[in-house]
């Protein structure tokens, strides 16, 4: 077949053609190398003799519509469109190195029950990003689900080929799909649901949810569930015959995990999971610890509380607020559990705080020596005409009984302002307590406890 396109070409006058990656019947898909950006790319068109195919041109725009609307990390991206010189569409996509799954499983066999699990809940990321914008995928299977190796060392999984994606509104009518004429079958048949095979336009999200459960029998028995030699008989038993046991294919299935495939494939769409959301909580139990993750974007993409691009705008598990960052202190000004008012509680607390703080001022100002600078002075009543005379110092001063604080003493008394440069310490020329030589007191005039708050006005 001719494929237009030769190693070493330059196409839309930035893309140099490494190699040709595969050749299909309407399009092929070549490594080229972007000659400005000097980074890899992969570039799929429509090949000459297609483009007077409608449907064929139409089914390529859709797919570069889709891909471009889903974030998801788990859709290769979309990074250009146009034309080329003989007329064929084209798009630029990311260059994946890797592995399909139908690849793995002709050269691995069955996959281990875990890694399926994480695989389908990868993909079910980007489906389900793809359900919120409308569109139903129509054609999963093995193939279309394409393992990279992330630069951590992990695998991840690429959706394909949303080349016959469905568009459908909110209210379920047909947009795009309408293009698809009912009587053309599009997709695989091994992983078409019962109604899909029927009418391809008769297809909403619980067709992806059945092929979901198709490729995960498959990956895990190493055959898929519905077969025949002819096209007839693969029919009918999509349609008519429930799938074998999976014990009898794996022993190793659990029970649980088989109830939730078998639920994907149930003929009646109306007794499947009724969203993605619902399918991949149903996988949890069955998911290593890495996937969990997987679970809540998946529930919050489709609930709309997980914005398709990053982090949640609000946590998906509500949790108590005694287990909330921070909530011990928010318990501590007034934010108390419902039936425990505490309110008179912390006003008295409040005072007595106050009164504290106001007693440590008065001391300290007692105790600094007249060099010493106190801020807001003006704010402050006149303790006395003189300052009191001080008793004279002695050899050996005994030690020095700070009066006690109550609820304040437990903790740090803030200071108003830094002391001067020439001011002393805070020890007391003689002792001021029970010890000391009496001596008259000041005549303080009344004041208000917030004159002397040192949290400043308002502030308890």
């Amino acid at each position: 077949m001719n494929t237009t396109v030769r190693e070493g070409e330059i196409l839309a006058g930035k893309y140099r053609v490494d190699r040709v990656l595969g050749v299909g019947g309407m399009g092929v898909v070549v490594a080229a190398h972007h000659l400005e950006l000097d980074d890899r790319v992969a570039i799929k068109f429509l090949l000459p003799e297609t483009l007077g195919n409608a449907e064929a041109v139409a089914r390529f725009a859709r797919e570069a519509r889709a891909a471009v609307k889903i974030k998801s990390e788990h859709v290769a991206r979309v990074s250009d469109v146009g034309k080329l010189e003989s007329g064929a569409p084209y798009m630029v996509m990311e260059y994946l190195q890797g592995s399909d799954l139908s690849q793995w499983l002709t050269e691995r066999g069955p996959l281990p029950i875990e890694q399926v699990v994480e695989f389908t809940l990868q993909a079910c990321e980007a489906i389900a990003e793809a359900h919120s914008l409308g569109i139903v995928h129509r054609v999963l299977k093995p193939a279309n689900l394409f393992v990279i190796r992330r630069p951590d060392g992990g695998l991840s999984i690429k959706v394909l080929d949303f080349g016959i994606s469905k568009m459908t509104s909110l209210t379920g009518s047909g947009g795009e799909g309408s293009m698809t004429k009912t009587s053309t079958m599009m997709g695989s048949p091994i992983y078409m649901s019962p109604e899909q095979i029927q009418s391809s336009k008769d297809v909403d999200q619980r067709g992806d949810i059945w092929a979901l459960g198709i490729i995960m029998y498959e990956l895990i028995t190493g055959t898929a569930p519905f077969g025949g030699e002819h096209m007839a008989e693969l029919i009918y038993q999509i349609i008519s015959v429930p799938p074998p046991p999976m014990a009898a294919r794996r022993p190793d299935v659990p029970p649980g995990l088989e109830s939730v495939i078998f639920r994907c494939l149930t003929k009646d769409r109306n007794q499947r999971f009724a969203s993605i959301a619902e399918f991949a909580s149903a996988l949890a139990p069955f998911a290593p610890r890495r996937a969990l993750s997987s679970v809540e974007r998946i529930s919050g993409v489709m609930t709309g509380s997980y914005p398709a691009n990053g982090a949640a705008s609000e946590p998906l598990v509500q949790t108590r607020p005694e287990h909330v960052a921070g909530a011990g202190t928010a318990a501590s000004w007034g934010q108390t559990a419902p039936g425990k008012n505490r309110g008179p509680w912390l006003l008295f607390g409040g005072a007595a705080l106050a009164i504290a703080l106001a007693a440590g001022v008065i001391t300290a100002r007692r105790f600094t020596s007249a060099s010493a600078v106190v801020p807001e002075a003006s704010a402050l009543p006149t303790v006395a005409a003189k300052p009191p005379v001080a008793p004279p110092l002695t050899a050996e001063p005994p030690p020095v009984v700070v009066p006690a604080v109550t609820a304040a003493s437990s903790a740090p008394m803030p200071s108003a302002a830094p002391l001067g440069a020439s001011a002393r310490p805070l020890t007391p020329p003689a002792v001021h307590g029970a010890a000391a030589s009496p001596k008259p007191k000041p005549n303080l005039p009344a004041k208000p406890a917030r004159a002397s708050d040192p949290w400043g006005e308002g502030q308890h």
